[in-house]
């Protein structure tokens, strides 16, 4: 009911509380004063979000399950869910590509690999580390044959050579990506830092709330792009490396 009023909507759930508590509770949902009284209708995608996740948290649910809950939501509406799941005191079991979420509301992982799931010991930027060395491990082995009877010694070293002229500018260019990759999650790091002060939701400092979400979508971009590339340049020294293996 967009006409309803978010102290309306509560009031439904829980006809014989008193208002006074509803207030109370909505308040810690951010909904306060005369905006307690406004309709649903004029309220932004995070105001309803976050409304949505204060109608399930008053239910008392000891379990909330959510399958990418930041899909198809902008900005606003993605820091809403999260400070919405910060303020929550049930369990809540997630699964999203949403880092900035996860690194905000999340206390353990659980990792799925190989028809199993288990408990993950690391943060996110241990889990980047070991999808980087599990797609190593997976990668297929180049078949390239090597025929001693026809190749001579001498041939299979200047071939080895070559292969090993080609391997340092990939090694290079995988230690760079690296660098850069945890250069970018050191400054979003900052900037999610900051969008963890209350004070910069105040109204005074609208500007600088706007720029940070901006500079922290911008670094996402940067660090997805990263982390794309660095996998695909260890892929590739893995092939080159089982190659050279191969000719020795």
């Amino acid at each position: 009911d967009a006409k309803a009023t978010p102290l309306l909507h509560l009031q439904r759930l829980a006809p014989t509380e008193r208002e006074q508590t509803l207030r109370d509770f909505l308040g810690g949902f951010d909904f306060r004063g005369a905006r307690l009284d406004e309709p649903v209708l004029n309220f932004s995608g995070g105001e309803k979000a976050r409304l949505a996740l204060a109608l399930i948290a008053w239910e008392k649910p000891n379990l909330l399950l959510l399958d990418e809950p930041t899909n198809h939501l902008d900005l606003e509406m993605r820091l809403a869910l999260t400070m919405a799941l910060q303020e929550f005191g049930g369990a809540v079991l997630v699964v999203s590509h949403d880092r900035h979420l996860l690194k905000s509301t999340t206390d353990d992982f659980l990792l799925v690999a190989d028809g199993r799931v288990q408990e993950f010991d690391g943060d996110l930027d241990d889990y980047t580390r070991w999808l980087a060395d599990y797609r190593l491990r997976n990668a297929p082995v180049s078949n390239t044959p090597v025929n001693a009877d026809k190749t001579d010694k001498k041939a299979q070293r200047q071939q080895a050579a070559a292969l090993r002229q080609q391997l340092a500018p990939h090694k290079r260019e995988a230690d760079k990506l690296e660098r850069d990759l945890g250069l970018v999650n050191e400054k979003l790091a900052k900037v999610e830092e900051a969008l963890a002060d209350s004070t910069n939701y105040e109204a005074a400092n609208k500007d600088k709330l706007r720029d940070l979400l901006a500079e922290q979508a911008k670094l996402k971009v940067r660090e997805s792009e990263l982390e794309d590339a660095w996998m695909q340049a260890l892929e590739l020294l893995e092939s080159m490396q089982a190659e050279l293996e191969a000719l020795s």
